[in-house]
């Protein structure tokens, strides 16, 4: 059986030392979806919203939210994030958004909790703030999109 990184010899939880891995710049991207209403969804397509515009709320919370990942994931090391972006995609078809995020910086690790933090939190706010209209929404299909950088090297789905 693989020895478990976040566990030390007595099995209790333990930060994984980073300090002997290279620096080198790390990237990754996630994506999540919201699902609503037909209304919920034509309010946010015209910025119409009781609360104000609602993709901007949703990308300044979601770069919040990859900035505090190590305060919300356990055993997370806390990053200095380079770069974070959160892009939104409305797909009038399915009625739902698409958020894409991405983080980089150069680092000992990776950034794809940040990554997925950030999708989270953006789909949390979009919900936050339709929810008088629509108590309904789903957010779903939250995943890891592709990582670069680091001893494992590049993936991708």
């Amino acid at each position: 059986m693989a020895k478990l990184t976040h566990l030390n010899e007595r099995g209790e939880a333990n930060m994984v030392d980073v300090s002997e891995k290279a620096v080198t710049t790390r990237t990754a991207q996630a994506e999540a979806f919201i699902k609503m209403s037909p209304q919920a969804y034509q309010l946010l397509e015209q910025g119409s919203h009781k609360k104000g515009d609602v993709l901007a709320i949703a990308r300044i919370a979601g770069i919040q939210g990859a900035k505090k990942c190590s305060d919300l994931i356990p055993l997370c090391h806390p990053l200095m994030l380079s770069k974070v972006q959160l892009d939104f995609e409305l797909q009038a078809e399915q009625c739902q958004v698409r958020i894409v995020s991405f983080c980089k910086l150069a680092a000992q690790t990776g950034v794809e909790m940040e990554a997925l933090t950030a999708a989270s939190v953006a789909a949390l706010t979009i919900y936050d703030m339709c929810k008088a209209v629509d108590k309904n929404m789903q957010i779903e299909g939250l995943r890891v999109l592709a990582k670069a950088g680091g001893k494992s090297g590049n993936w991708q789905v």
